[in-house]
């Protein structure tokens, strides 16, 4: 593969007379295959001129750009990535949805009115967003692996792997344990995880912004040392390292002096060949093993991810703190609910509540739950991420990972995020029917969208509930992009995203769609409705069907308790349907005869 930088630069660029030789853009390098595929990492400053030459040249027009995470530094190329803007050129855009938005909302947001004159949409070329996971995925011939790096944003490292050759790019990584970051401790524990990935590289490209000795100001600013980057390199068996992510206040004569110490050292450990990366480098990487030495295969695709899917909820266990205030700001602000409990209670609301991910103090009390919880004879309880939050690291094997504090809350939705991540995601979207655009039409023909409560429809659903013993009713219309309740009985919703929708699942079924118990439904224990409010639990609906065969919502009942009906019970539920589509019929034929 065919190795370029063009921007090496960390956090701001620095264009000046003692950033010359290293260069003084942002993050940008491109990778090509000996196919042709073209592959850019990351699209700080330093994309504007690897544009500029790829429209000089012609080609290629289709691409693929990696974007490890949306802060200014490794994105601000983008609206000056002139390819972007050539009619008939496709690009694919790859990268972490980010906190709070999609990867292609977050993108648009550097280019609002108020900072460019020109939008995302009005670029000229096909292009496509992708919001990635942690996972594997392939681009041409290039096999891709991504992994969550520890930063203040949710941020992939990438490695490529292409013609028997491994590449890894690793930019904006902070060490997890401070000793190793002072090459002060070896590395391990989620730091050896981190080795695991860049393992049997032929290239890693590896943020080292910071020295040791600048390090400790710089604590929870989410970027390496160079002593933990030739250490981590050294323990993973790279053969090449290059330094990246230049901090601004670092010229090319520092960066010389640091590189040659490093190279002095390097003779006492492992071989590995140390350099910094300089903008206009050119590295030609080509095969010279059997087989490019990978780490173990995830088991998801890093496409699952998905910005609107976030797992939850979480338990956090911990006595009253500024830690634990900052871990409920940090969940709330990503719609994440959080059950909150005192220490002594973890066992009762871990039994009741299914976690996604709990949360304890570094305290006997939280050690002692969180065996309790390994202890547990069953899968969830085994792969359930556990996290103790105390002022330094510890090795027991049943914790997943420790926050360590101090950290802020941006740190905090970060982890967070990444953690539920790596979880696998127990929620089906609804599929949408095969005639979906003429069910829309009929639906839309009634005119009863957003129309005021009306009682012969009232009467039905509190029959509903009282026959069949369940505290919600609803009569549910499937719109474009959201359910809406035409009757309410006990809860105080008028609608809600279809993606969450049971109803949207239940109108694909010509009979009664239950659910008996939602939180053992694959399709369903992850969804906001199960683990947040009405938490649902059991789910009967009947589906509202017009004569010209159109299903256009459902009757349903809910219940925040697993439980069964019996036949006698769905029949009284599918009789009280018909009666919902007669009052449809009615609408129907009202509305035809309309002047």
């Amino acid at each position: 593969m065919r190795v370029k930088f063009w921007g090496t630069r960390g956090s701001l660029a620095k264009p000046g007379p003692d950033t010359v030789r290293y260069g003084g853009n942002t993050s940008c390098v491109s990778v090509e295959s000996a196919s042709g595929t073209q592959v850019v990492l990351d699209c700080g400053t330093g994309a504007h001129a690897f544009g500029q030459e790829l429209v000089a040249n012609g080609a290629p027009m289709r691409g693929h750009l990696l974007i490890s995470h949306t802060h200014w530094d490794h994105i601000q190329g983008l609206p000056f990535f002139a390819p972007l803007f050539v009619p008939g050129g496709e690009w694919d855009v790859y990268g972490p949805h980010g906190l709070g938005g999609s990867l292609k909302e977050t993108l648009a947001g550097q280019m609002q009115y108020t900072y460019f004159p020109i939008t995302l949409d009005a670029l000229g070329a096909t292009v496509r967003y992708h919001n990635l996971g942690e996972g594997t995925f392939q681009i041409g011939d290039i096999r891709v692996r991504t992994r969550y790096l520890n930063h203040p944003a949710l941020t992939l490292g990438y490695r490529l792997e292409a013609d028997g050759v491994a590449i890894v790019y690793a930019c904006d990584h902070e060490p997890h344990t401070p000793g190793a970051a002072q090459g002060t401790e070896p590395i391990g524990g989620q730091d050896q995880a981190h080795a695991a990935f860049l393992a049997g590289a032929d290239l890693v490209i590896h943020d080292a912004q910071y020295t040791s000795d600048e390090y400790p100001s710089k604590r929870g600013w989410g970027h390496s040392t160079h002593e933990y980057a030739v250490e981590v390199c050294r323990s993973a068996g790279v053969e090449r390292l290059a330094f990246t992510h230049h901090d601004p206040l670092r010229g090319d004569d520092a960066l010389d002096a640091l590189v040659d110490s490093f190279r002095a050292e390097v003779g006492a450990g492992p071989p590995v060949e140390i350099f910094a990366a300089a903008e206009g480098q050119v590295l030609e990487l080509t095969c010279d093993k059997d087989a490019s030495p990978s780490p173990d295969e995830p088991v998801r695709s890093a496409l699952d991810g998905d910005s609107s899917a976030m797992r939850g909820p979480i338990l956090v266990g911990m006595a009253a703190s500024p830690w634990a205030k900052l871990i409920a700001e940090a969940a709330a602000a990503e719609g994440i609910h959080v059950d909150a409990v005192d220490p002594e209670s973890i066992s009762l609301r871990y039994v009741a509540g299914h976690p996604a991910l709990v949360i304890l103090d570094d305290s006997a009390q939280g050690r002692a739950a969180c065996r309790w919880i390994r202890s547990l004879d069953d899968d969830d309880s085994a792969d359930v991420p556990i996290i103790l939050v105390g002022a330094e690291r510890g090795d027991d094997p049943a914790v997943t990972d420790w926050l360590v504090h101090p950290f802020s809350v941006e740190y905090a939705r970060a982890r967070i995020r990444a953690w539920l991540e790596r979880t696998p995601l127990r929620w089906a979207r609804p599929p949408l029917p095969e005639n979906e655009a003429q069910r829309l039409d009929a639906l839309h023909g009634l005119d009863i969208l957003d129309t005021s409560a009306e009682d012969r429809f009232d009467r039905i659903t509190r029959l509903a509930a009282a026959l069949l013993g369940t505290p919600v009713s609803l009569v549910s219309l499937i719109d474009d992009d959201r359910q809406w309740f035409k009757s309410v009985v006990g809860v105080g919703l008028r609608e809600g995203p279809r993606e969450s929708s049971f109803c949207a699942h239940a109108i694909l079924d010509q009979g009664p769609f239950v659910i008996p118990n939602a939180l053992e439904d694959d399709r369903f224990a992850d969804n906001p409705f199960v683990t947040g409010p009405p938490h649902i639990r059991f789910y009967a609906g009947c589906p509202l069907v017009l004569p010209d065969g159109h299903g256009i919502g459902t009757l349903c009942v809910l219940d925040d308790k697993a439980r069964q009906l019996s036949d006698d019970q769905l029949r009284l539920l599918r009789d009280l349907a018909d009666m919902v589509q007669e009052e449809f019929g009615r609408l129907e034929r009202a509305t035809a005869t309309a002047p």
